[in-house]
C-alpha cells in the first residue's frame, strides 16, 4: 500500500470518534513510526556508467533512501546528444558508483520515448518520483515528463543548479518551464534558494547542505602514502585545485596567487587536476609567465573514480577559487576526506564552510587573498585544528540528513 494511502488510513482510524484532533495525530504518527512504511520512490538522473559528480550523487542518493524504501532508478539511454557534449560521457571501466537494477529508459531528446517512459512510471503508483535538475537542456524532456505523471503523482526536483554556472538567453524561460510542473524541491545552497523563490515564489522546499562523499575512500590511503604513489616528499606543503578546469572555476586567480604563496612558504606545491575544456595552453603560459612551474604540477585527464583518493589524500588544502557557483561537491569530496578548503564567496560556497574553523572563505576573483589564507593556515599551523573542526561538522552532512528532508514530503501529504 502507497505510504500517503496508509497514512490516510491510520489517521482517519485515529480519528474515529475521538474529541482530541492532538491525540489523534500523536497516535497517528506513533503508529506510523512503528511500522516503519516503506515508500516506493523512483529517482531519475545519470547514474555509472555515466561520469561526473551528479551520478555520483545520484548514486549515493539510491543508496540512502534504499536502506528503508523501495527505490527504482531511472536513468538515461541518451543524455545528451553528441553536437552539444563531444566528449565521451561513460566510462564502463569505473564501476564503483554502479547500481543494480538501474534502467535506462530515457531519450532525452526524443518527446515520444519521453512521454512512455512517463506512462511507465505512473502506472507504478510511486509515492515520489525525485529528477535532479543541474541544466536547461532538459527542461523539455522533464517538462513532458512531468506533465505525463500528472497531479497525483508527487515530484520533488533536487536542484544542484537552478540556473546553470554558464548562463543563456532562454535559461531563465526553460527553468521556469521544467520547474513549474514540480510539487517540491531540495536546494542546496541559499543561493539556489533565492533563485528558485525568484521564478517560484509559492514552491515548497527543504534546504539541505550538499552531503558529503566520502565513498572514495577505498584504501585509507594515508598522507605518507599517498604522496609516495605520486612521488611527492612529506616535508612539501600540498594544494590541490580538483575536478573540470572551466572558466567560472577562477584557476587563474589560484595561479596568479602562486608566485606569492611560493615566496613565503618553503617547498609549496600545487596539483591541478582534471582536464581541461581546450583552453589548457592559456593556464601553461600563465603558470611560465608567473614563474611558478617549479611548484605547479598539472595532471590535464579525466580521474577515474578509483583514483580520486590519492589526490585528497596527499594534500594538505583544498582550494575552490571560484568566480561563481550554487555549491560544489568537490567541498564535500575533501570533506569525506577530512581535509580543510579555501573557498570564494559565492554562492553557495561560505553555507558549508565555517571561516576559521573548517577553511577559509575569501573574497572572489582577488588572488592576493587566496594567498593570505593559504600563508595563514601554513604558518600558523592549523591543520591539526581544522581538521578536528571537519570531523565535528561530519553530522550536518550525513546522507541521513538529506533523507529526512525528502521524507517530509510525503509525511505532509
Amino acid at each position: 500500500m502507497p505510504y500517503v494511502l496508509l497514512k490516510s488510513v491510520v489517521k482517519k482510524f485515529c480519528d474515529y470518534d475521538c474529541e482530541n484532533p492532538v491525540w489523534a495525530e500523536g497516535i497517528c504518527n506513533f503508529v506510523l513510526q512503528e511500522v516503519q512504511i516503506m515508500k516506493n520512490i523512483v529517482l531519475i538522473g545519470p547514474v555509472y556508467p555515466y561520469k561526473g559528480g551528479i551520478a555520483h550523487y545520484s548514486s549515493l542518493l539510491y543508496r540512502a533512501l534504499s536502506k528503508e524504501n523501495s527505490v527504482e532508478m531511472i536513468s538515461y539511454k541518451m543524455q545528451y546528444p553528441k553536437i552539444f557534449f563531444k566528449k565521451e560521457q561513460r566510462d564502463f571501466d569505473d564501476d564503483m558508483f554502479r547500481v543494480e537494477g538501474a534502467e535506462f529508459l530515457i531519450n532525452t531528446a526524443n518527446p515520444f520515448n519521453i512521454a512512455k517512459v512517463g506512462r511507465t512510471i505512473r502506472r507504478k503508483q510511486p509515492d515520489l518520483v525525485i529528477i535532479q535538475w543541474w541544466h536547461p537542456y532538459f527542461a523539455p524532456c522533464y517538462w513532458i515528463l512531468e506533465s505525463v505523471l500528472g497531479k497525483k503523482v508527487k515530484k520533488v526536483c533536487i536542484c544542484h543548479n537552478v540556473f546553470p554556472h554558464e548562463r543563456f538567453v532562454l535559461d531563465r524561460s526553460l527553468t521556469k518551464l521544467a520547474l513549474k510542473r514540480a510539487d517540491a524541491f531540495i536546494v542546496h545552497s541559499m543561493s539556489d534558494e533565492r533563485d528558485l523563490l525568484a521564478i517560484k515564489g509559492n514552491a515548497d522546499f527543504r534546504y539541505n547542505p550538499h552531503p558529503t562523499y566520502n565513498a572514495f575512500k577505498l584504501e585509507n590511503m594515508s598522507k605518507q602514502q599517498a604522496r609516495d604513489r605520486l612521488h611527492i616528499s612529506c616535508d612539501t606543503r600540498v594544494l590541490l585545485f580538483f575536478g573540470f578546469v572551466r572558466e567560472y572555476k577562477g584557476l587563474k586567480y589560484l595561479l596568479q596567487a602562486m608566485q606569492s604563496i611560493k615566496n613565503k612558504i618553503a617547498d609549496i606545491r600545487l596539483l591541478v587536476v582534471g582536464s581541461f575544456n581546450g583552453d589548457k595552453q592559456d593556464y601553461m603560459k600563465m603558470i611560465e609567465d608567473n614563474g611558478i612551474s617549479d611548484c605547479v604540477e598539472v595532471f590535464d585527464q579525466y580521474i577515474p573514480d578509483h583514483e580520486v583518493e590519492q589526490y585528497f589524500a596527499a594534500s594538505d588544502l583544498v582550494v575552490l577559487p571560484y568566480e561563481s557557483a550554487t555549491q560544489s561537491g568537490i567541498v564535500q569530496i575533501a570533506y569525506g576526506f577530512e581535509k580543510p578548503v579555501v573557498v570564494t564567496n559565492v554562492g553557495g560556497l561560505p553555507d558549508v564552510v565555517e571561516d576559521g574553523r573548517t577553511g577559509y572563505v575569501v573574497e572572489s576573483r582577488n588572488p592576493g587573498a587566496l594567498s593570505e589564507a593559504v600563508v595563514n593556515y601554513f604558518l600558523q599551523d592549523r591543520e591539526q585544528e581544522f581538521v578536528e573542526n571537519v570531523k565535528k561538522a561530519a553530522d550536518r552532512f550525513d546522507w541521513d540528513r538529506m533523507v529526512e528532508k525528502i521524507d517530509s514530503f510525503c509525511e505532509r501529504t
